[in-house]
């Protein structure tokens, strides 16, 4: 299912007036690569040609977490983790983009 939605996204980077502070390349296996751009706010999730919008949401779970309706994503350390349902994709940061 992720990489379904992953696939279904819009754009390759984010509008400039949404003033994403961090650039981040993650490495998801045999899945490919992803970016997320993020401020304290907002996170985008940018898989090839296509992107999604997430919101920052407060936790007392570990990392920085951004969802959507249908989406989670966590970010604690140089780790990525994305939950869809029942489906979970892990992923490790390779450098910053």
């Amino acid at each position: 299912m992720i990489s379904l939605t992953l696939a279904l996204l819009l754009a390759m980077t984010s509008p400039w007036w949404e003033d994403y502070e961090v650039r981040e390349r993650f490495l998801c296996g045999d899945r490919g690569g992803l970016v997320v751009e993020r401020n304290a706010s907002q996170a985008s999730l940018i898989s090839g040609p296509a992107g999604i919008t997430l919101f920052r949401e407060s936790s007392t779970e570990p990392g920085l977490r951004y969802r959507n309706g249908e989406m989670l994503l966590v970010l604690w350390g140089d780790n990525l983790t994305l939950e869809q349902g029942r489906s979970t994709l892990r992923c490790i940061r390779t450098d910053q983009a």
